[in-house]
C-alpha cells in the first residue's frame, strides 16, 4: 500500500513517485521537497553570521523532516493516520510557519538579497525533475503550496472513515468533520495569498518559468477545491440535522457546483499530462459530476412540492439529471482512482453516501408516479436551470507574517549589498 517506484528514464531523475496512495478522501497534490541550500555561500559577505546559521538550521529542518516523512504523508494508511501521520504534518507545519518569518527578511523592501540564493525544490507534478530560481520569493511560494499540501493531507486524514467501537459501519466523526472544515478555509487561505500577494512579485519571465503545480491556474484550482469540500462537509452536516431545510441544503449543493465548476475552468487547460497532474483534473472532475447530483436532487425536491403539472414536470426532469449525473460520477470516479498513482475509495459515507441511496429511490418513485421517462438527452434538454447563489464560504484570509526581529540588526549590512 502507497510503495514507491523509481522513474529513473524521466530526465535522468532518481525521484522516488508513489505508485499507490491509497484510501482518498481529499486529493493531495504531489508534494514539493526542498533540496539543501548553502545559504554561506551565497549571504556570507551580506549577512551576519548568526542570521545565515538560522536561516541555514530552519531550511535543513524543512529538508529533513520533508524527506524523511514525504512517504509516510503521501500514504494514508489509516491505523497510523493519527498517532504517526498526524503529528508529522503538524511538526512540518510548524517549521514552516518558524521560517517563513526569517526568510521574507531576504525579500524586505525589495532587498537585491531576494536574487543572491538559488532556490532549489524537488517536484511530482511537473515534467523537470527539479526547478531552481534565484527568488526568494519562489522560496516563500514554494512554502506556502507546501503549507497548503500538508493542510489537505491532514483533512484527508481526518476525513478516513473509522470502524467505531460499536461495531456498525466505518464513519467520520462529527469533530472530525467540523475541524476539517477550518482545515479546508485555511489551506484555501495559503493558496488565496499566493496568489494575491506572492506571484505578483514574480517577474512575468519567472512566473512563466514556474513548474506546472506552481502555475496560476492550479493555485485557483486547489483554493476552490478546498472550498467545495468544506461546502460538501457542510452539507453532510446539514443532512444530518434535524434543523436544516431543503432550500438549506439546496443552496449549500449549488454553490458547490460553483466551486467545483471554478476549479476546473481553471485547470483544465493546462499542461497537466503527467500522472500526477492528470489525476488533479480526474479528481475535479469527478467532483464536480458529484456536485451536480447533489444539487439537482435536491432542486427537485423543491420544485415538487408546487402545485402545478408544470412544477412536477420539472421536479422529474431535476431528479432525472440527478440520477444520471449520480451515474456519471461513479465512472469518473473509477477514472481517478485507476490513473496513476492509484488510489481508492474509502468506505461510503456523509453526503454520497445518503445520497447515493436517496436519488435512485426517489427519482424511481416520481417516474413512476408521472410515468414521463425520458433519454439522457431529453432529460438534459428539459432539466432545469440550478438557482444561482453568490458563494459564501470564502478562503481565511491569511497574511505574510512580519519579517523576524533578528532582522532588525542587519540593516546597514543589507544596504551595503
Amino acid at each position: 500500500m502507497g510503495c514507491f517506484v523509481s522513474t529513473p528514464q524521466e530526465t535522468g531523475g532518481n525521484r522516488r513517485r508513489p505508485g499507490n496512495i491509497g484510501e482518498v478522501s481529499v486529493f493531495v497534490p504531489g508534494l514539493r521537497i526542498p533540496k539543501p541550500v548553502d545559504f554561506s555561500v551565497a549571504l556570507g559577505d551580506h549577512l551576519s553570521k548568526t542570521l545565515v546559521e538560522r536561516l541555514s538550521a530552519l531550511r535543513t529542518r524543512i529538508v529533513v523532516m520533508a524527506g524523511q516523512e514525504a512517504p509516510t504523508i503521501t500514504r494514508t494508511r489509516r491505523k497510523t493516520a493519527t498517532q504517526h501521520g498526524g503529528s508529522t504534518l503538524a511538526d512540518l507545519l510548524q517549521a514552516l510557519e518558524d521560517y517563513l518569518p526569517v526568510l521574507l527578511g531576504l525579500v524586505k523592501d525589495g532587498s537585491t538579497l531576494q536574487h543572491k540564493v538559488q532556490f532549489v525544490w524537488v517536484n511530482q507534478e511537473d515534467d523537470a525533475e527539479e526547478s531552481a530560481m534565484f527568488s526568494a520569493w519562489y522560496e516563500v511560494l514554494s512554502v506556502l503550496h507546501l503549507m497548503a499540501t500538508l493542510s489537505l493531507s491532514q483533512a484527508n486524514l481526518l476525513l478516513l472513515p473509522r470502524t467505531s467501537l460499536d461495531g456498525y459501519s466505518p464513519k467520520v466523526s462529527e469533530e472530525s468533520r467540523r475541524s476539517s472544515v477550518d482545515i479546508f478555509l485555511k489551506a484555501a487561505g495559503y493558496l488565496d495569498c499566493a496568489v494575491r500577494n506572492v506571484l505578483p512579485q514574480l517577474p512575468a519571465e519567472q512566473r512563466r518559468n514556474l513548474p506546472v503545480d506552481l502555475a496560476e491556474g492550479v493555485l485557483r484550482a486547489l483554493c476552490l477545491q478546498a472550498l467545495g469540500q468544506a461546502v460538501d462537509i457542510q452539507l453532510g452536516l446539514a443532512i444530518d440535522s434535524t434543523k436544516a431545510t431543503l432550500a438549506v441544503k439546496r443552496r449549500l449543493a449549488c454553490e458547490m457546483v460553483k466551486y467545483w465548476q471554478q476549479a476546473q475552468d481553471n485547470i483544465m487547460n493546462l499542461p497537466l499530462s503527467n500522472g500526477w497532474g492528470e489525476k488533479h483534473r480526474l479528481f475535479v472532475k469527478w467532483k464536480y459530476i458529484e456536485a451536480k447530483a447533489s444539487a439537482y436532487y435536491y432542486h427537485g425536491l423543491i420544485l415538487d412540492e408546487g402545485n402545478t403539472e408544470k412544477s412536477h414536470g420539472m421536479a422529474v426532469a431535476a431528479l432525472q439529471a440527478a440520477d444520471e449525473y449520480l451515474k456519471e460520477s461513479k465512472k469518473a470516479c473509477e477514472a481517478f482512482n485507476t490513473s496513476i498513482p492509484l488510489s481508492r475509495n474509502p468506505p461510503l459515507w456523509g453526503t454520497m453516501k445518503y445520497l447515493a441511496e436517496k436519488i435512485p429511490k426517489d427519482t424511481s418513485s416520481k417516474v413512476r408516479i408521472n410515468r414521463d421517462l425520458y433519454s439522457y438527452e431529453k432529460i438534459m434538454e428539459t432539466a432545469p436551470t440550478l438557482p444561482d447563489f453568490a458563494l459564501a464560504l470564502k478562503p481565511d484570509e491569511y497574511q505574510l507574517p512580519h519579517v523576524d526581529a533578528s532582522w532588525d540588526d542587519e540593516t546597514y549590512r543589507q544596504g551595503t549589498v
